[in-house]
């Protein structure tokens, strides 16, 4: 599976097997991303969460495809836009949401913040603010896995401004040398921060120049979690085998701005944002689905949001109501 010419989309025999507690569970963690994003966007305005956030309204099916693919002793390390993947792998609502508020009972004992997560005892080995760092933690973590001949995989996930920048390709340049069973997920939002992606990639394809060291490399629909979750099960066989890692362009949108309160139309038109919205949101593709295919019965939606807005709103009691970190 190479080439990066077109974005791959799973047969019908790729799904047809799901089963209804996985299918649905994958829509549940999609929610529980959207409502926890959005409210943690709400209280960073309403001055409660230090230092803001960096949303990932609308990227909720490439963490969700990929955790599900994944088992318990492999490793995730996201980007400062980091929610969705920590959530997706396991971590706490109650324990991220106290670390963006700092309180001590975070998962990173109030002194990390939104960019700073971790949550080793579900394999979430960190999020970080530096533009492509996660492939230089995930390049360690898997030639760990290879110099102890451990069967896992390492996955880093990073924005589409990462594939510009030197250090992503050192790591993924010695990942291919050593053939470690490493995945990089680039999650092109089509914007490094407020520059179009496309303006400044030479080449016009990430997919060739990740062939170029080596790596087998292809596009997916990031709005699908079942193409995702297709591709990243695939890739993880593969690193296993011990053919090498696989790197992923999941081609996805983010409804918010780059940062808590950054309107969407300074640098985009509406009409793009409402289209994406509308045609591509990962969600309502994903609960379309699982009603073809007799997964998820009428009303079982409206359900599954409320238990998510309800986990959401105890993990803010929870932030709200715990100690400050004690002074160095």
């Amino acid at each position: 599976m190479s080439g990066g010419h077109g974005v791959s989309s799973p047969p019908d025999s790729a799904v047809a097997p799901l089963g209804q507690e996985q299918g649905v569970g994958w829509l549940h963690t999609m929610l529980l991303i959207r409502r926890f994003e959005e409210r943690a966007e709400q209280l960073t305005m309403r001055g409660k969460v230090p230092g803001g956030v960096h949303p990932a309204v609308g990227q909720e099916a490439t963490a969700v495809g990929f955790a599900a693919a994944l088992a318990p002793g492999d490793t995730v390390s996201a980007p400062h836009r980091g929610h969705h993947h920590a959530l997706a792998k396991g971590v706490s609502p109650d324990g991220l949401m106290a670390e963006l508020y700092g309180k001590a009972t975070g998962v990173s004992r109030g002194r990390g913040g939104s960019m700073h997560l971790a949550g080793f005892d579900v394999g979430f080995i960190g999020s970080n603010g530096i533009v492509g760092a996660s492939a230089g933690l995930a390049l360690g973590d898997a030639f760990a896995a290879h110099y102890r001949g451990q069967q896992r995989v390492a996955v880093a996930f990073f924005g589409d401004g990462g594939i510009n920048t030197g250090r992503t390709w050192e790591a993924l340049n010695l990942a291919g040398a050593w053939r470690l069973p490493l995945v990089a997920v680039c999650e092109n939002n089509l914007y490094a921060v407020e520059t179009p992606t496309a303006a400044v990639t030479g080449g016009g394809s990430m997919t060739r120049r990740a062939e170029g060291f080596g790596l087998t490399a292809l596009a997916v629909d990031g709005q699908d979690v079942f193409a995702v979750h297709e591709a990243a099960v695939a890739a993880r066989a593969r690193a296993l085998a011990g053919d090498g890692p696989t790197f992923i362009e999941s081609q996805t949108y983010r409804y918010s701005g780059h940062g808590s309160g950054e309107g969407v139309g300074a640098y985009r038109n509406l009409e793009e944002v409402d289209s994406w919205k509308q045609a591509r949101d990962p969600i309502t593709r994903c609960a379309e689905r699982l009603s073809e295919l007799g997964l998820l019965a009428e009303g079982e939606l409206d359900d599954i949001d409320t238990e998510a807005r309800e986990i959401v709103e105890a993990a803010v009691r929870f932030a709200e109501e715990s100690p400050w970190p004690a002074p160095l």
